[in-house]
C-alpha cells in the first residue's frame, strides 16, 4: 500500500493493526495463536512483537504470560488526542450547560471511516451507564450522531450494505438509511429511535464549522421519560447549543488543520 507517493512500513502497519484488534477487544483477552491467526503472521513474530509492545506499556499480559491486552500507553495517547484538540476543549462547556439544561446525556463524537468515535460525554443524573462512550466507537448508520454526519455527505459515498444490525430497529440497507438521511437533512437534525442501544432515544445535530461536518452533539434520553414536550425542548436547546458551539470553535485557519 502506498499514501502519498510512500510505501508503507510493513512492520508499523502490523503494530498498528495488532493495537486496534487487542483495543476493539475490549475486555475479553488474546492468546498468542489467535492473534498470530487474526493477522495472518508467524506466531513467532507475533510474540516478538508482544514481547517489544509490552515493554513499552502498549500491551499488557497476564501473571501466566498467555494472555494479551491493550496497555495503559493507549489511554495516555488517546487521553493526549483530546487534550491537543481545540474544538473538543471549546465544546466542553457547552455539554455541560446542555446536559444541566436538559438533565440528560449530551455526547461529541467525530466521524472515523464508517464509524463515530465518541470524543466527549456528560452523563444524565437520571441515567448512568456503567461503562463510559469517550474513545468508543459506534457503526455512523446506527446512532444520531452518525446519521447526523453522513447527512452532510452525499449519498452516493454510503456503502451498498447490508449494514450491521445493533438492534432490531437498525437501518440495515442503503435504501433505508438513504431515506432516513433525507429526512435527517430536511429537517436540520438526526433521530435515532432505539436503532443503538434499545430503549435511548438520540437526537443528533452537525457541527457546521467544517465541510462536509466531521464532528456532532447529540442528546440521548430513555424513551420512558421522552414526552413531546421534552421533545420539543431538547431540539430547541440542543440547536443553540450547536450555533454557540459552531460560533466560538477554532477556525480551521487558526490553528493546525489536521485530516
Amino acid at each position: 500500500m502506498e499514501t502519498g507517493g510512500v510505501r508503507e512500513v510493513k512492520s508499523a502497519a502490523r503494530t498498528v493493526e495488532l493495537l486496534e484488534v487487542l483495543a476493539a477487544r475490549g475486555d475479553r483477552p488474546a492468546r498468542l495463536q489467535e492473534l498470530a491467526d487474526e493477522l495472518g503472521v508467524p506466531r513467532s513474530s507475533m510474540y516478538a512483537l508482544l514481547q517489544t509492545l509490552i515493554g513499552r506499556g502498549w500491551v499488557r499480559t497476564d501473571v501466566t504470560g498467555s494472555l494479551y491486552g491493550i496497555g495503559i500507553h493507549a489511554l495516555l495517547t488517546g487521553t493526549g488526542y483530546l487534550d491537543s484538540d481545540p474544538r473538543v476543549r471549546a465544546a466542553r462547556p457547552f455539554l455541560d450547560e446542555a446536559s444541566e439544561t436538559l438533565g440528560e446525556t449530551i455526547h461529541l463524537g467525530r466521524l472515523d471511516g464508517r464509524d463515530v468515535a465518541y470524543l466527549a460525554t456528560r452523563e444524565s443524573h437520571e441515567y448512568l451507564r456503567t461503562i463510559s462512550r469517550v474513545g468508543r466507537r459506534l457503526p455512523a448508520h446506527a446512532g444520531a450522531l452518525g446519521k447526523a454526519l453522513l447527512a452532510e455527505h452525499p449519498d452516493a459515498e454510503l456503502p451498498e450494505g447490508p449494514y450491521t444490525a445493533l438492534t432490531p430497529n437498525s437501518r440495515t440497507t442503503r435504501e433505508s438509511l438513504a431515506a432516513d438521511l433525507a429526512e435527517t437533512r430536511a429537517r436540520g437534525y438526526s433521530v435515532d429511535r432505539e436503532e443503538g442501544v434499545l430503549g435511548i432515544v438520540g437526537f443528533g445535530f452537525a457541527l457546521r464549522y467544517d465541510s462536509p461536518a466531521q464532528d456532532a452533539i447529540s442528546c440521548s434520553v430513555p424513551v420512558a421519560r421522552l414526552t413531546p414536550g421534552h421533545e420539543e425542548r431538547i431540539v430547541a436547546v440542543m440547536r443553540e447549543i450547536r450555533a454557540r458551539i459552531e460560533t466560538t470553535a477554532p477556525a480551521a485557519g487558526g490553528a493546525v488543520h489536521w485530516r
